[in-house]
């Protein structure tokens, strides 16, 4: 399949997933500890907010958990892009359970189709199951308006359609 590139790409690492494999190895009795000092990370309202809890974060647990702290200033780039984000997106891309669901479910329909016949046959079948699958989704996005006019100006020289 081609791949168009897109130079204005930001990546964005999900933030659940970070704290997950960066405290696999912090002890139980200190978890409540780093947790919150790493919420104190991905809550702050700016992005020099969340650097500066960074660097806190670093000064308290570098010794205990290095592994921890290096795992969060190695990824910084692709974790701080959360705050380039309004408030209300920052919500929404804050975990990337949703598409990971969504990609799941898409490899549950292709993976008895072991080929097919071009590019466009392939996205048909995707938009198809697509449509089917937001059919089924039953939570709402709070604020989904206010969001979606907040990615329509930000992004308005690539808007579709």
């Amino acid at each position: 399949m081609s791949r168009k590139k897109l130079s204005n790409s930001r990546l964005q690492r999900c933030i659940v997933h970070q704290i997950r494999s960066s405290t696999r190895f912090v002890s139980w009795k200190d978890i409540k500890k780093v947790v919150a000092d790493l919420k104190k990370i991905y809550t702050a309202v700016t992005l020099e907010e969340a650097e500066y809890a960074l660097l806190q974060f670093g000064e308290t647990w570098r010794k205990q958990y290095p592994s921890c702290v290096k795992s969060w200033e190695e990824n910084w780039e692709v974790l701080s892009t959360f705050y380039e984000y309004p408030p209300e997106i920052r919500k929404i891309i804050y975990t990337t359970n949703i598409i990971e669901g969504l990609n799941r479910q898409f490899r549950q329909i292709t993976k008895n189709k072991p080929s097919f016949t071009s590019d466009d046959s392939l996205r048909r079948m995707l938009y198809l199951a697509a449509q089917r699958i937001t059919k089924r989704w039953r939570t709402m996005c709070s604020n989904w308006d206010l969001v979606l006019s907040q990615l329509q100006l930000m992004f308005a020289d690539r808007a579709v359609g």
